[in-house]
């Protein structure tokens, strides 16, 4: 069993909780994520970890009520434990593979979107403590959405906070603060950005026209975790990959996003994973045989 020693409600929807997790806290790395059941019948919900304590075992984690789950998810408490809780899953960030010194004289922007700060956190502490200052932009519709605003700000180079409407930095959409600090001299190597599809795909087509290589994290569409159920099966520069298995990082400008939305919203229902099945046929569930 796995118990939560902290829950906090980050704002409308939106909890953090610390889970002691000693060995999944000794191995993972930025990037990486987990998959957490209530019970031993629950649903298998697979979350992204947005910190790690190796010396306490402690793995933070960052959910929005969407579904069944997440909804009973949120009424554990402190004290409480998860039965299982297993990880460290997926790829880790490229950075945490590269040279040191050499990922030193990138010049790096993080761009979060919503719930996307949470995963985008990890990846610029882990910058922070190697002695990399990486640019930021958090974007959320309103202020009362925001998240992990001052964690950021403690470990970012510059923190750069956007709302849709307005109500708090500065206005507007991500891909207008991207416009924006590059119309203001800004010039960068590297962009990372985490968040819904939809502000990826725009993200994308944003630092595409600017020349800027971008990497984007897809944990959005995961479902089972494990690459067998299909959810999020994807598509790279016309190859297939599945988020899970083969990612969550990919070049962001060789993904088809669209075909992924549409995949998302299809996926939903039964009726629509079995037009899945039919239509893409042994890869699917990436060749493992349930089709059949």
């Amino acid at each position: 069993m796995y118990k939560i020693v902290k829950k906090q409600e980050l704002t409308t929807n939106i909890y953090l909780m610390e889970v002691e997790a000693k060995r999944v806290a000794k191995s993972c790395l930025p990037g990486q994520f987990v998959i957490v059941r209530m019970d031993e019948n629950g649903e298998r919900i697979p979350l992204t970890i947005c910190d790690y304590n190796r010396e306490q075992g402690t793995i933070t984690i960052v959910f929005q009520t969407i579904g069944a789950g997440t909804k009973m998810m949120a009424k554990l408490e402190e004290g409480d434990s998860f039965h299982d809780f297993v990880g460290p899953l997926g790829c880790p960030s490229e950075f945490c593979k590269e040279d040191i010194e050499t990922l030193k004289k990138k010049r790096i922007l993080f761009v979060a979107g919503g719930v996307g700060a949470a995963p985008v956190y990890p990846q610029v502490k882990w910058l922070h403590e190697q002695g990399i200052a990486a640019d930021v932009i958090v974007g959320s519709k309103t202020q009362s959405l925001l998240i992990l605003e001052k964690e950021m700000e403690a470990v970012a180079g510059n923190l750069y906070v956007t709302t849709d409407d307005g109500s708090y930095g500065r206005s507007g959409m991500v891909t207008k603060a991207i416009e924006d600090l590059v119309g203001e001299g800004k010039q960068y190597d590297v962009c990372v950005a985490i968040g819904p599809m939809i502000m990826m795909k725009f993200v994308c087509l944003t630092t595409k026209k600017l020349e800027i290589p971008t990497v984007v994290s897809l944990n959005p569409i995961m479902v089972d975790g494990t690459g067998m159920c299909g959810a999020c099966r994807v598509t790279v520069g016309g190859k297939i990959r599945f988020a899970c298995v083969d990612g969550p990082e990919f070049d962001g400008h060789q993904v088809n996003f669209d075909e992924a939305m549409r995949r998302q919203t299809i996926y939903k229902t039964a009726e629509g994973r079995a037009l899945l099945q039919l239509e893409e046929g042994d890869t699917h569930h990436g060749n493992c045989g349930v089709c059949h």
